[in-house]
């Protein structure tokens, strides 16, 4: 079989819920893989939006997972540490832990981009992308992505004289 990434909540390449962005509880998706490849010290794992307009934006890092792991939970908190052995490092927002979508217009895509490494890295938390990358450099032995796209709730627009009466208070 081949190494894969799923999720119970979202399909690859569909949307993500809200639940799981800015526009709800801002809480990280349940996450499970199978069938590494053999030779697996650690996981890491990288949520970034290809699309935001000032370049990639990076909505997790997340390393050191054990090579025995197979699956993230709903919600993991921010923080150093995360579940299974792993630590989590800054996202674009430099914040510690899972940020989730929130374009600020249109449809963005989200990849999910899980690495297999030959090689225990030995982070600390707080690392960023760049750091890890580095890290990471001749001991990926294996990648597998999920992709999902996500397009941010408009508020509602009254019209003119709507449910506040004809006072203007609803007028753009």
């Amino acid at each position: 079989m081949a190494f894969t990434l799923k999720s119970s909540v979202i399909s690859d390449g569909g949307a993500i819920a809200p639940l799981y962005t800015c526009d709800g509880r801002n809480i990280s998706p349940p996450l499970n893989w199978e069938d590494p490849p053999a030779g697996t010290a650690e996981f890491a794992l990288l949520v970034e939006d290809p699309d935001a307009p000032h370049g990639v934006f990076t909505h997790w890092v997340l390393y050191g997972l054990l090579p025995e792991a197979n699956s993230l939970p709903e919600n993991v908190m921010p923080g150093a540490d995360g579940p299974n052995g792993s630590k989590q490092g800054k996202n674009s927002g430099q914040q510690v832990g899972y940020t989730g979508p929130c374009p600020p217009g249109g449809t963005h895509r989200y990849v999910f981009n899980l690495y297999a490494l030959d090689s225990a890295l030995g982070l600390t938390a707080g690392v960023t992308k760049t750091e890890l990358y580095e890290a990471m450099g001749g001991h990926i032995i294996a990648e597998v992505q999920l992709e999902c796209t996500y397009r941010k709730r408009q508020p509602a627009i009254e019209a003119k004289g709507s449910a506040k009466g004809n006072d203007g208070a609803g007028d753009l």
